[in-house]
């Protein structure tokens, strides 16, 4: 999300940088096209006039610091005005103090719905809450089934009732199973329905008064664009929605819904679906999304999913192997797949701050996606003895092992000696207590 945004943002800056000072004249050029390229990310023309007003106004009122540049001030103006548009500060998510929590997810036909019921109740369960899942939706065929596997993959609790027809029945007698329990979270999952369809918009409202419901969270496709938004409002008339859940944001480059939401709803964004896994899904924080599109990183997101992937327990028993034989093929696997747990190295680059402009700069990458790939099917090739002990690789089990993997001897060569270079390096680092440093 917001690639296509945060390519054209970049261009404008780079023509700043030969700038010697901020004028009316650049700061217009500046914003014309910061103008286009909003608009062509499918932002919504009021929130993009309302945040350009406020750009301009402060880019003309700055006094620019004599150690900062006119593009470094006319980024920093932007960045604080994104943050502001997309939310300002990041939403709060208290829990009831008189448990469980009751969330009522309501959204269009296919907006992901049922997806990130999961996707939610496996975010409040890694904090170790108990979370149930209550199967609402009562008109899509083998909706019940999709809700009962994902919680069954989030590792939650389930509830149906497959005799009874009425939704409102269903969600009330799941409170009743939610508190036997001992659930912290209940969340009901309801159909998918049309904002114009009174008979249904009446139907899931009749749940929200019915039960009180404490947060009420309309999921929108993020590649939908600006209808999202059309048919929040019209949720947020019979619900008065708590906020927004954007799903799918992985597939929509350009990002104007997100954009818009506090600019056209008036209710914040809560959460964003990033991918298929139920994983992949995390709070929106409007600060660092900001920073995310200007190329600044998000080293705090990055940390906070490192923290999700890596047990203390792992690292420490990996600094103490380290310390006294180095690192093997074994290990390096291992650390290949807790990678993996944190997503694409193409999106992890985005959250390092300057690291995908200088990969950009040089043209290729060369720790990408496929050649994380291409190493792990090369220690795959090997023997359990050839990833404990590199050193007997010789000539003949080079081959072995590239025919095995489908790469070339020179692979095998490279990977052989990147992992000597790694443990050189190791070396040194305990020699500055490495072991804090995992």
């Amino acid at each position: 999300m917001f690639a296509d945004l945060g390519d054209k943002l970049g261009a404008v800056f780079k023509k700043l940088r030969g700038e010697a000072r901020i004028t009316e004249k650049n700061i217009a050029s500046a914003v014309k096209e910061v103008r286009m390229a909003l608009l062509e990310a499918d932002v919504n023309y009021k929130a993009v006039k309302s945040f350009l007003a406020r750009v301009e106004e402060r880019s003309l009122g700055a006094e620019v610091l004599s150690s900062v540049t006119p593009a470094q001030q006319f980024i920093k103006i932007v960045h604080d005005e994104l943050a502001e548009t997309l939310g300002g500060v990041s939403p709060s998510l208290h829990l009831s103090p008189h448990p469980p929590t009751i969330f009522l997810m309501a959204g269009l036909q296919g907006s992901g719905k049922t997806t990130t019921c999961g996707k939610l109740a496996r975010y409040f369960a890694k904090s170790g809450k108990s979370v149930l899942l209550a199967a609402c939706d009562v008109y899509r065929p083998a909706a019940i089934d999709q809700l009962e596997t994902v919680a069954r993959q989030a590792g939650v609790n389930f509830y149906s009732d497959r005799a009874e027809g009425d939704p409102l029945k269903i969600a009330s007698a799941g409170i009743a199973s939610a508190k036997k329990a001992a659930a912290d979270i209940y969340i009901i999952d309801t159909a998918g329905r049309l904002h114009i369809d009174e008979p249904l918009m009446h139907e899931v409202k009749s749940i929200k008064d019915a039960l009180s419901c404490d947060k009420i969270f309309y999921v929108a496709d993020a590649m939908s664009g600006q209808d999202a938004l059309t048919s929040a409002l019209e949720f947020d008339r019979y619900l008065d929605i708590t906020g927004m859940i954007l799903t799918k944001t992985d597939g929509d480059a350009r990002g104007g819904v997100a954009l818009s939401v506090r600019e056209v709803i008036g209710k914040p964004l809560y959460f964003i679906g990033t991918g298929e896994k139920l994983d992949d899904f995390e709070m929106f924080h409007p600060e660092r999304m900001a920073g995310r599109i200007l190329g600044m990183g998000d080293v705090v997101s990055l940390v906070e999913k490192a923290q999700d992937a890596f047990s203390d327990l792992d690292s420490q028993s990996l600094a103490k192997k380290i310390k006294k034989e180095g690192l093997d093929f074994d290990d390096l696997l291992s650390q290949f797949k807790m990678m993996k747990r944190l997503g694409s190295f193409s999106s992890l680059m985005k959250l390092v701050p300057g690291l995908s402009q200088a990969f950009s700069k040089v043209g290729d990458i060369s720790m990408d996606d496929k050649r994380f790939k291409h190493a792990e099917a090369l220690i795959l090739s090997m023997t359990p003895l050839e990833r404990r002990k590199p050193q007997i690789i010789n000539a003949s089990r080079k081959k072995r092992i590239a025919s095995g993997s489908g790469r070339s001897v020179q692979e095998v060569n490279r990977i052989l000696d990147q992992l000597v270079q790694m443990n050189k390096m190791m070396k040194k680092m305990t020699k500055n207590n490495f072991s804090g440093l995992i």
